[in-house]
């Protein structure tokens, strides 16, 4: 709370080695920190807002200290007991949404270079599983991984045949 961290931005707007940097500083130096996420079969089951609120709670209560408040990029979360706001385009006006955005960012893309060690030939540590031309041209030669989302839209027709 006395020292803040300078160069924090929306994760998209920073270069990987600007979100590593933060992300060290950040995860050294916060009061608390937590990540947490929902699998592609629970997304594929619900839709990704409600998966991404599903892991917000999730991260929310697995913090070694409650939180008064929470500034959220642009959502809320009805389902915490928690005074809140939702900021659109928080990740780009509060410093701890924009904290929240690397940390996110950082730890998804070390997660997807882990996944092309267990999944290789898909370009997941080039691509981070964004629907690259390259990641598309994988799914038609090697199918679905286990850590695909049938449900998103740019993969599905290909995923289903109907392209």
């Amino acid at each position: 709370p006395d020292q803040p961290l300078w160069g924090l931005d929306d994760a998209k707007k920073l270069s990987s080695g600007q979100r590593e940097a933060l992300y060290k500083e950040i995860t050294s130096t916060a009061v608390a920190w937590s990540v947490a996420s929902c699998g592609p079969k629970y997304i594929d089951a619900t839709n990704i807002l409600k998966a991404t609120k599903a892991a917000m709670g999730k991260a929310i209560d697995k913090l070694a200290v409650s939180p008064d408040y929470l500034l959220l990029d642009a959502i809320k979360l009805p389902h915490i007991g928690i005074p809140q706001r939702g900021v659109v385009g928080g990740d780009g006006k509060c410093a701890c949404i924009a904290a929240a955005s690397i940390v996110a960012k950082v730890t998804r893309d070390n997660w997807m270079k882990t996944m092309d060690q267990q999944y290789p030939g898909y370009g997941f540590a080039k691509h981070k599983g964004y629907p690259t031309l390259e990641h598309r041209q994988a799914l038609a030669k090697l199918g679905p991984s286990p850590i695909h989302r049938l449900s998103f839209r740019p993969l599905a027709p290909q995923l289903s045949g109907n392209s």
